[in-house]
């Protein structure tokens, strides 16, 4: 028997790939086993949710049921968590608010318990509800990354910038583009004040770019800062490039400190026809260009755009902003869920 420790012995052809493969399959076994483990928990927790609406209605029980069924399901399953009397509300909640059963399972037991509750806790309409959840699932969304998304309001800046792709791009990349843009942008992780200036503010998110990424939305790759273009012997510099994965395009984004002017876009013009004939690929759509600026006059804007063939779209940055006063709640914390279920509160 050799004395040579495991990691020593030499391993035979073919064994690093073949260990790669099995890595993967346990791996995605164990994902499997957990999405698995959340269905029937999101399914039993609706079940619970919808029998107590059911009895309350019907018999009319009172809330103190809750008291008593919280008591009596933790004497009896005492190793499960998830039986506090606030829990077992937001059963109730929960199942009010999806009340077709079919939905949950197929849809919704795809997120975790914790994300139910933020769509709960910080969210009224169920449209808004269907739409974050949609997000959620489809980019792998976390919970804080969700509550982020709700309170900066997503949905209202989604596709809101103002653009002419609906007569520069073809359908359907035309509604998918207008869709990856927002307005306004929100770069509070930037710590800056609105006297900040546009080289600043390039500096700070190419600092913060994982944020940065993260707020731009899905598909976005960054490819570099004030990338050169060399046009006839002279240099230019674009703010910043990036590449849109689902769009398979690139997208220029000039930064522009003060308020949007018509002049701003034939700047931005001039890099999407350098970056078409000196960047892309053969593949590759044709080049998107985003100004960003600090304010604009939205009718200036379209009119700007009126006449212009590139595909391009004109946005709002905003640097500080306190939260909007709907979005602050009385409702518990989530941390402060966490705490009751694992028993730290009474």
């Amino acid at each position: 028997m050799s004395d040579k420790p495991i990691s020593l012995i030499q391993a035979p052809e073919g064994y690093t790939d073949w260990l790669v493969e099995l890595k993967i399959k346990v791996h995605h076994a164990q994902q499997r086993a957990t999405l698995a483990v959340n269905h029937e928990l999101i399914a039993l927790y609706w079940q619970i949710g919808h029998a107590i609406l059911a009895r309350q209605a019907d018999q009319g029980w009172g809330a103190k049921v809750i008291e008593r069924l919280a008591h009596d399901l933790r004497t009896t399953f005492p190793d499960m968590k998830g039986f506090s009397p606030r829990n077992l509300k937001y059963m109730r909640a929960f199942a009010g608010a999806w009340p077709d059963a079919e939905f949950v399972q197929a849809v919704l037991a795809q997120l975790p318990w914790y994300h139910q509750l933020a769509l709960l806790d910080k969210l009224s309409s169920p449209e808004a509800r269907r739409w974050y959840a949609a997000k959620a699932i489809e980019h792998n969304w976390s919970r804080n990354v969700l509550v982020m998304q709700i309170e900066t309001r997503l949905l209202e800046r989604s596709g809101s910038a103002v653009t002419n792709f609906d007569i520069s791009l073809p359908k359907p990349q035309s509604d998918l583009a207008r869709e990856s843009l927002k307005d306004p942008y929100r770069f509070d992780f930037l710590g800056l004040t609105d006297e900040a200036q546009e080289l600043e503010v390039e500096h700070a998110l190419v600092k913060h770019v994982t944020e940065f990424l993260l707020e731009l939305g899905a598909g976005f790759a960054f490819v570099g800062r004030q990338v050169l273009l060399e046009v006839g012997g002279d240099e230019f510099f674009i703010d910043l490039l990036f590449y849109h994965l689902k769009l398979r395009c690139y997208v220029v984004i000039e930064l522009k400190g003060g308020k949007f002017k018509p002049e701003h876009l034939g700047q931005l013009g001039f890099y999407l026809t350098a970056v078409d004939r000196q960047v892309k690929n053969e593949d590759d759509n044709p080049t998107i260009g985003l100004l960003l600026c600090k304010s604009k006059n939205k009718v200036v804007a379209e009119y700007a755009l009126g006449d212009k063939t590139q595909p391009m779209g004109i946005a709002e940055y905003k640097l500080l902003e306190s939260l909007p006063e709907p979005l602050q709640t009385n409702l518990p914390s989530i941390e402060q869920i966490e705490r009751e279920l694992e028993g730290d509160e009474a």
